[in-house]
């Protein structure tokens, strides 16, 4: 990767938290950075909610505010929006763009100019090979990008890492987990969870595979724009 910093002096970054291991995870490190990094920062959270049966972020709040970290809750009724509105994209596209443009729509009003997301190396390359076999398309998400309004930053700063270990890092420091309530995603086999599971399956026959795939996305981590948010 470049030496593009994610991070800079006086940054003010947003950073999503729907509440599962992987953003949870995210909060912790980049907290921790607060106080130990060379450079100075601001940090805060948002959450959008989907207002689906089973989703209860009420924890969050509790949570974070022992850590004195300013808070954003967005509420949005998606999938009634998707049975009104939604034309030729699956229905986790179309809850994706949404909630980012809900994130893009507080960081502007809240003066954050960098938003963080959580998406891990198996994101990643779940999302790759999706591309390549649907689309014939060598494509991911970026580790960072600029949207295009042209006013803030979109970084990943966990590209490189597993999501067997942010599961156990939440599992350790027993973090307050938000169960994900997609009623979609748990209704309906997803082609995600089917290239998860094949690519879990295929890591067994070659322990170096999410290394190779790193090296494979590398060049396209970098790009500055608007990557793959699917």
């Amino acid at each position: 990767m470049s030496d593009f910093k994610m991070i800079k002096e006086e940054g003010k970054v947003l950073l999503a938290v729907p509440g599962g291991k992987d953003s949870l995870s995210l909060f912790h490190i980049l907290h921790h950075f607060l106080a130990s990094a060379p450079i100075h920062f601001e940090l805060g959270v948002v959450t959008i909610d989907p207002q689906v049966d089973g989703f209860e972020p009420q924890a969050l709040e509790s949570f974070l505010k022992k850590f004195d970290t300013p808070y954003f809750f967005e509420a949005f009724p998606i999938i009634k929006q998707a049975e009104k509105s939604m034309k030729g994209s699956s229905y986790c596209s179309f809850c994706a763009r949404i909630k980012r443009g809900l994130m893009y729509q507080v960081a502007r009003y809240e003066g954050y100019n960098v938003l963080a997301l959580g998406q891990h190396l198996d994101d990643l390359a779940e999302l790759l090979m999706m591309s390549m076999c649907h689309n014939g398309k060598i494509q991911t998400m970026e580790a960072h990008y600029i949207n295009d309004a042209k006013d803030l930053r979109i970084i990943r700063p966990l590209v490189y890492v597993r999501e067997r270990q942010l599961a156990d890092f939440a599992k350790t420091t027993r973090l307050p987990i938000i169960k994900d309530s997609c009623p979609v995603c748990y209704q309906i086999p997803t082609e995600r969870a089917h290239f998860k599971q094949w690519l879990l399956t295929e890591e067994k026959r070659t322990p170096n595979l999410y290394k190779n795939l790193l090296s494979t996305m590398k060049p396209m981590l970098d790009e500055t724009k608007e990557g793959l948010d699917g």
